[in-house]
């Protein structure tokens, strides 16, 4: 990519529509690109907005008006040859009807909180997703960000960019490659040795800008390894490698 072609990437960036190595190509000028970062931050929550647009509640009159038409419509009597069983299927229809009213009710009114209740989780998911990307940019924004490379075997890189000021860090892979069912990779900082876990990484294969849990404190470097599905408490394999982080 060129310098003018990293300049109107910033599109195609949001939407995970770059290539790998443009993608990384992309998140190196990023670090050091205000404008761009700024821009990536504004259509990252137009993103957010539009996917919240199309989530809706239930109108709260849609229960009564069901409810309403269910007592005007009639119900057909069993055809049924003896008299006498007649009078009897008669004699049950209203407790049927108001059995049947009963259900839809309750029907109704689990479909209407489980409708509410998927709606809040995805302003809840699209809130979450709006700020980790704020978190993210301003990182890789950061007048102090300082980044540091360090070798993962088998031709991966990482990259970790700091920003001390706020005290955050990111993490950006390059030629990972896809782990089998049931394994993941896992983020660590190194405080003077022992390892704090730094949440999980995400695509480890696309070269994408993942932003590391937690505050950098003191710690002096960071790792990565591969962890069962849902990541450990303490490392549980040999670092893959070890970045010392920037000053």
């Amino acid at each position: 990519m060129t310098a003018a072609d990293l300049h109107t990437a910033t599109g195609a960036y949001v939407l995970h529509a770059l290539p790998p190595t443009e993608r990384a190509a992309f998140e190196r000028h990023l670090a050091v690109c205000g404008a761009c970062a700024q821009e990536v931050r504004e259509l990252a929550a137009t993103a957010g907005r539009l996917g919240l647009a199309v989530a809706a509640a239930p109108p709260p009159e849609m229960k009564q008006r069901v409810l309403q038409a269910i007592g005007t419509v009639r119900q057909e009597p069993p055809k049924v040859s003896a008299p006498g069983r007649v009078r009897t299927w008669a004699r049950s229809l209203p407790r049927m009807a108001l059995a049947a009213s009963l259900a839809a009710a309750a029907a109704l009114g689990g479909i209407a909180v489980w409708q509410h209740q998927s709606a809040e989780d995805a302003r809840e998911q699209a809130r979450e997703s709006r700020q980790q990307a704020a978190d993210l940019a301003a990182v890789l924004a950061a007048p102090d960000a300082r980044s540091a490379t360090g070798k993962l075997g088998d031709g991966a890189t990482g990259t970790v960019v700091v920003s001390r000021a706020r005290d955050r860090a990111a993490f950006v892979a390059s030629q990972l490659p896809e782990l089998p069912d049931g394994k993941v990779y896992q983020l660590w900082f190194d405080d003077g040795g022992s390892m704090r876990s730094a949440g999980l990484l995400e695509g480890p294969g696309a070269g994408s800008a993942t932003l590391m849990d937690g505050p950098v404190g003191k710690a002096s470097g960071m790792g990565v390894t591969v962890e069962p599905a849902g990541g450990s408490r303490q490392p549980t394999s040999t670092p893959l490698g070890l970045v010392t982080l920037p000053g």
